[in-house]
């Protein structure tokens, strides 16, 4: 089976809201409707975030619409869903998460050359407000600075 299905979901918001400190590649756990409707595109990981229940990490609030093709076997659309990461990753992040107060956000879900779906998460601590200025100033003038050479070479 060749998979060539361009699939990646966002959370645009994550690297304005967090400063990320450590990327991971994790699994999920789905049912049959649900890869179906991920592969359709019809999911989101804006409001989503990853807690540790039973050294398990789950991810919780991700958004995976119901498949329109299914039948009473459709699955919840805000269920909680495990991610899959090696052991020892596992105690990294649970470690980081219960010592310094970091959280865990997903940035990308996407579809791999095997037909998979994976999440990519990342160790995050919340911005202060200043900064998040910060970011906004640098972006404002970044964008000035490309309008500014796009005249000078025009």
């Amino acid at each position: 089976m060749d998979f060539k299905n361009n699939v990646q979901i966002k959370n645009r918001k994550a690297r304005f809201e967090y400063e990320l400190l450590d990327k991971y590649t994790a699994g999920i756990v789905l049912g049959g409707t649900e890869i179906k409707a991920i592969r359709l595109g019809k999911a989101s990981i804006a409001e989503a975030f990853c807690e540790f229940k039973d050294n398990e990490l789950w991810i919780i609030n991700m958004t995976i619409q119901e498949y329109s093709h299914a039948t009473h076997f459709n699955h919840a659309p805000k269920a909680a869903r495990k991610l899959l990461l090696q052991r020892r990753e596992l105690k990294k992040l649970y470690k980081d998460v219960t010592n310094s107060g970091n959280t865990i956000i997903p940035l990308v879900m996407f579809i791999n050359d095997r037909g998979l779906a994976k999440i990519q998460i990342s160790l995050a601590k919340g911005k202060k407000l200043y900064d998040k200025r910060e970011t906004i100033k640098n972006r404002d003038n970044k964008k000035r600075m490309d309008q500014i050479k796009k005249t000078y070479n025009a």
